[in-house]
């Protein structure tokens, strides 16, 4: 089943910028894939497309078959339910310890304190932060901050998971350690991943779809990290 579908996408910004050129490719449910290309290929246009902050030009846009380009859909707020997102500045919240901010995905979303408690305690422990729930912050290393990012973006039984250069700011050894949750992840999420590293990609041999001046230029199976 095909989980996020484009359809002849195209994105043209009003200054005449034209972001994505009839794009289209099928992510199939838990498929794992990365998004690469070089800076202003396309890559966030299509994340950004996905979480509805923006609307294409022309073309659909399906989510389990869904399509959420459609002039009479009106449930984004529930396609923001299903879909994590995993940005490179990690955009957590410091006036909240950590067990708060992983929490704050199911409260918005009237969950039992007790079905709460019990889902943070899963996903903190994935991430290897079961020890660390009442700390903030601030006393936290940037590689445990994004851990806290992903831990938000896979609670809630979340089908999709969005990631926008999730090692971009992190060290080659913290790079890895969050590389391996993601690993985890693999089969039971539908994964996309943008990233500009190339031993990551190269490394992982899944799906690579390569972007370049907002068009497809190559989709590859067990493929590789080619510009």
């Amino acid at each position: 089943m095909a989980m996020i579908t484009f359809d002849a996408v195209s994105k043209k910004y009003p200054t005449g910028v034209v972001a994505l050129d009839d794009v289209s490719f099928q992510i199939d449910d838990n498929e794992f894939v990365f998004l690469v290309g070089a800076s202003g290929a396309g890559k966030t246009t299509i994340l950004r497309l996905l979480l509805k902050q923006m609307e294409p030009t022309s073309g659909s846009i399906f989510i389990d078959k869904v399509d959420i380009t459609a002039k009479g859909f009106k449930d984004s707020t529930l396609v923001r339910r299903n879909i994590g997102i995993v940005f490179q500045d990690f955009k957590i919240l410091h006036d909240k310890d950590i067990f708060e901010n992983v929490a704050l995905s199911l409260q918005v979303t009237g969950a039992k304190e007790a079905t709460i408690k019990s889902k943070v305690e899963e996903v903190l422990d994935l991430v290897g932060l079961s020890e660390k729930k009442r700390m903030f912050p601030l006393q936290l290393s940037a590689g445990e901050l994004q851990r806290v990012a992903i831990a938000r973006a896979i609670i809630g039984d979340r089908g999709i998971i969005l990631a926008d250069e999730p090692t971009g700011n992190l060290d080659p050894k913290t790079t890895w350690e969050i590389m391996k949750i993601f690993k985890k992840l693999d089969g039971q999420k539908t994964l996309l991943i943008a990233t500009h590293n190339a031993d990551i990609v190269n490394s992982f041999k899944k799906r690579v779809i390569t972007v370049k001046d907002g068009k497809v230029q190559s989709d590859r199976r067990g493929g590789t990290y080619e510009l």
